[in-house]
């Protein structure tokens, strides 16, 4: 199945995708860097850099799903949250997409704090204009570790299908298994360099991650956020002042800071991604991604809703030639 994504970042949807079957005909991104991050990663894919608000998806009619995280700030706690009000905000821009392409299935995530009772009407007024177009729409928030990543994230996601699509729609299924501590899924990367402490500190990481912050262009360098989350971090034997260069080495006493690979790992990135840029830019690349896990699981779903339809459509059409 073939899908466009919109403030496409560094790739955390767009693998997740990709991984559920989804080929990319195009992914928008104004971010320079990021744009590197993912021809850096994905050669083969059509790269599309430039300002949301000049792309035209017209080329792209009855694709199957368009798709995107657009920006955050509008809605986030962290913020003013002034919504349509922030011209940062891109629901705009991406109701004016589907328009133009008709998508069969849409799919946008944000910060939790849009489904606050604060924006109830600016949800309506989105769930209106593409009742409109004839989708039927659900929002949702899912937590990445629901999904295997080990960290809290919650999202806010909209689903939205064509009407002959949706009855065949479900929202995935929690794991049934918790996700990896984060002692667990780094030890491998604390230990490479020898730190002689590396089991220890995994017997004290023995917790998921609380959330990855940090991605802000406004707020501070390259930490996992505010006093708060620095907090939980100590809790977990990580110092979240600011990312290491490389992890601990032999003979290290101090508590050990996140690579730039292990922030990645923690948002569900494979080993092998490579971010373009300097380390603040990079990690600013990776605290903005929607982990690839949670866009597998929901993109699965999309597919299977589409699919669905279409084997139900051809049983249709056979018995209706047979009694022709």
């Amino acid at each position: 199945m073939k899908a466009i994504e919109i403030c496409a970042g560094a790739g955390g949807q767009a693998i997740g995708l990709e991984q559920a079957g989804f080929s990319h005909l195009a992914l928008i991104e104004i971010e320079t860097l990021a744009c590197q991050t993912l021809k850096k990663n994905r050669p083969g894919w059509n790269i599309i850099e430039t300002d949301l608000r000049k792309f035209s998806a017209e080329p792209y009619k009855n694709v199957d799903l368009l798709a995107g995280g657009v920006p955050c700030p509008p809605f986030s706690v962290a913020g003013k949250q002034l919504g349509h009000l922030d011209d940062r905000d891109l629901f705009p821009e991406a109701l004016r997409l589907a328009k133009q392409c008709n998508p069969k299935a849409i799919m946008l995530e944000n910060v939790k704090g849009l489904l606050g009772r604060k924006f109830s009407g600016y949800r309506e007024e989105i769930i209106s204009q593409l009742n409109e177009m004839g989708y039927v729409c659900e929002w949702q928030v899912f937590h990445a570790s629901d999904y295997g990543v080990s960290q809290l994230r919650p999202r806010a996601v909209l689903i939205a299908l064509k009407k002959r699509y949706f009855k065949y729609f479900k929202w995935p299924v929690k794991h049934k298994n918790l996700p990896k501590s984060v002692g667990e899924l780094l030890h491998e990367e604390m230990s490479s360099l020898g730190w002689e402490n590396a089991d220890n500190w995994k017997s004290q990481a023995n917790k998921i991650a609380p959330t990855l912050v940090g991605g802000s262009k406004k707020h501070g360098g390259a930490d996992l956020g505010p006093t708060r989350a620095k907090q939980a971090w100590a809790s977990l034997g990580v110092n979240g002042h600011s990312l290491a260069n490389h992890p601990p080495m032999n003979g290290s006493k101090e508590m050990p800071k996140l690579t730039l690979k292990m922030a990645a790992l923690i948002q569900g990135f494979p080993k092998d991604w490579e971010f373009v840029g300097k380390k603040t830019p990079a990690y600013r690349q990776v605290g903005n991604a929607f982990p690839p896990p949670v866009a597998r699981a929901i993109g699965i779903s999309i597919k299977k809703a589409i699919k669905e339809y279409d084997v139900e459509s051809e049983k249709r059409r056979r018995i209706k030639d047979q009694i022709t």
